[in-house]
């Protein structure tokens, strides 16, 4: 069984190249949001800086990528908040086998983001516009649930893959 294993390894570079990625494009939200915020609270106490009044709704678009961008990079981690009290207390295999239930109740909770945050975002987001900037969609307000849909997904299946290996291969025989 392991040579099968060794096979599907091959794509590994696919996911740290999809964790670089969204990693990246969370570090330049936060680096958008500080500049933001910093330029608009500057801008209500120095005359010369200018307070754009889009700055808070671009602000929160970007927290809100933040947000789900970086549940996704919590679950190629394991970071992600989960019970484990009774562990140490169950059979290993007990455990990898509630890890594997946890791993596909978030894969389909992906899923429901992917599609439901897909109607959303293409339904009412494309209906209406920022307040502040009546030219962009509000489509972009409702993006992030599906983007980070998407990389739940591609992690999960990577966690799952992890853990249906460990009852196959022991530690140490990769």
């Amino acid at each position: 069984m392991p040579a099968i294993f060794q096979k599907i390894d091959k794509i590994r570079p696919a996911y740290d190249m999809t964790y670089r990625v969204v990693l990246f494009l969370c570090k330049l939200l936060l680096v958008v949001d500080i500049l933001i915020t910093t330029m608009a609270v500057a801008g209500r106490y120095i005359s010369f800086i200018p307070d754009p009044a889009w700055s808070e709704e671009v602000v929160l678009t970007c927290m809100s990528y933040m947000a789900v961008l970086s549940a996704a990079l919590a679950i190629r981690r394991g970071a992600h908040i989960r019970m484990t009290a009774f562990d140490r207390y169950l059979p290993a295999k007990v455990v990898k086998s509630l890890d594997i239930i946890a791993d596909l109740a978030v894969l389909a909770l992906a899923v429901i983001m992917i599609t439901v945050g897909w109607k959303y975002a293409t339904g009412i987001g494309s209906k209406g516009t920022y307040v502040s900037m009546p030219k962009v969609s509000r489509f972009w307000m409702y993006f992030p649930v599906p983007l980070a849909g998407v990389a739940m997904l591609v992690f999960e299946v990577e966690a799952l893959y992890n853990h249906v290996k460990s009852f196959f291969v022991k530690e140490g025989m990769e």
